[in-house]
């Protein structure tokens, strides 16, 4: 049995009476609860903006900490307390220090401040076009360097302007000037360059002397490292004696003459440094900023600067001149690193003395030659190398003691010209004898 639309008459008038009276009903019946639901909205928002605007005023403030009832305080073991606070004598209260321990604490920062006030504006940034970026107009590369005097002249390093076609030299003040080159020398990692002095803000540098220098001394740098101008930084001087070939750096094919004297920093010097000034605590230049020792290309700790004392034999031949020349002995000497030093050979050869420089080799028709210097001829393997063990051993020139070989070379470049004569004192088959001998030039 089943419903079917024919079982149903549409024209029963009581039956459509019966549904107009349902339908009235669940109309009804809609509207109450759709009246309800209205009702309990409005009731929620009000509590809702009630919640966010007036729970603040109209709730009561409830207790910071609450209190455990006297049950739990006793059975926690707890019991009141007559803390009230700290005592005046336990508040910590920083006192000011003296204005004397702040005054010599600031002593060192007033000498840096006007050190840097003083001589920055002698310090320059240099870039360098070459010949091949000429046309571009692209910079090769940059770095530092000082006024030397009234005249134009300019210091740096010489790998700085090495083949430059174009020099811009930039002030402190900003102001930009070409410069030309004067000289280069390879050996030293000199160079000079010149601006018009009518044009430029030329403030020249004091020069000091290095030779005064100790380990352990402040020394302040100043350059351009990353083309930052006017940066400084401070140090000290980690050793001094060091040498460089900074010749054979620039050209491997250039005669392996060291640069002695190197002084060994840790002041901070990056790429940009290069060609400015090393000074002391009295503003002077000791040193020019030539070199670092890394691994990864920037700036690890180590740092080298040519002294200030070879500027003054170096530069002034490259202003007059164009070119340097370097006094020159004609003698060889093994290599103290390899541990062929006088020191370190003294006891397994048996020398007469525990310093000085073992004569190697004696270049023919050089000074030393002339002078009668001999290198022996009886030689002993140390270590796979044939060392002379009757040769002389030179232990000091015009009085002043040398160790080895890289201190002889300081004094030669520091403090003698070619043509001049100088004594050598040596040791040979047990005497100590002077010699003169008469200078060259280095060829």
């Amino acid at each position: 049995m089943g419903w079917y639309f024919d079982d149903f008459d549409p024209h029963n008038e009581p039956e459509r009476d019966r549904t107009l009276r349902d339908r009235i009903a669940g109309f009804l019946i809609g509207l109450t609860v759709g009246l309800l639901t209205l009702v309990l909205i409005v009731a929620l928002v009000v509590t809702t903006v009630g919640t966010f605007f007036v729970r603040d005023e109209a709730a009561p403030a409830r207790p910071a900490t609450r209190h455990a009832p006297p049950a739990d305080l006793r059975s926690a073991n707890y019991r009141p307390s007559a803390w009230t606070g700290p005592e005046a004598s336990q508040l910590i209260t920083p006192t000011p220090l003296p204005v004397e321990v702040v005054t010599q604490a600031d002593a060192e920062n007033a000498i840096l401040t006007n050190i840097y006030l003083r001589v920055n504006p002698s310090v320059v940034n240099i870039e360098v076009v070459s010949g091949v970026h000429r046309a571009v107009n692209i910079v090769d590369s940059s770095g530092s360097g000082f006024v030397l005097d009234s005249e134009g002249h300019i210091v740096t390093n010489a790998h700085v302007v090495r083949d430059a076609e174009e020099i811009l030299v930039t002030f402190s003040d900003g102001y930009v000037i070409n410069a030309e080159l004067i000289a280069v020398d390879d050996y030293s990692d000199l160079a000079v360059i010149r601006v018009d002095p009518a044009r430029a803000p030329l403030v020249p540098v004091e020069l000091g002397d290095s030779n005064t220098l100790q380990v352990g001394q402040r020394v302040i740098a100043i350059g351009n490292p990353f083309g930052l101008a006017g940066s400084m930084t401070v140090g000290i001087i980690s050793a001094l004696g060091r040498s460089l070939p900074s010749a054979q750096l620039l050209d491997p094919s250039y005669d392996r003459y060291s640069n002695p004297s190197i002084i060994q920093i840790d002041a901070a010097v990056n790429p940009g440094n290069s060609g400015g000034p090393l000074l002391d605590s009295f503003g002077r230049v000791v040193g020019v900023n030539t070199a670092i020792r890394t691994e990864n290309g920037s700036f690890q700790g180590i740092a080298f600067a040519v002294p200030v004392n070879t500027v003054k034999r170096i530069v002034p031949q490259l202003i007059e001149k164009g070119s340097a020349q370097y006094p020159w002995l004609g003698i060889s000497s093994p290599e103290t690193e390899g541990g062929y030093s006088v020191a370190a050979l003294a006891d397994e050869l048996g020398l007469p003395v525990r310093s000085g420089i073992l004569v190697t080799d004696v270049i023919p028709g050089s000074p030393a030659e002339r002078a009668g210097l001999s290198a022996g001829t009886e030689t002993r393997p140390i270590r796979g190398i044939p060392i002379p063990i009757d040769g002389d051993i030179i232990v000091a020139i015009n009085g002043q003691t040398v160790r080895g070989i890289d201190d002889l070379l300081a004094y030669l470049v520091e403090n003698t010209s070619p043509g001049d004569t100088v004594v050598l004192t040596i040791v040979r088959g047990g005497e100590t004898l002077d010699v003169d001998v008469t200078l060259g030039v280095r060829p």
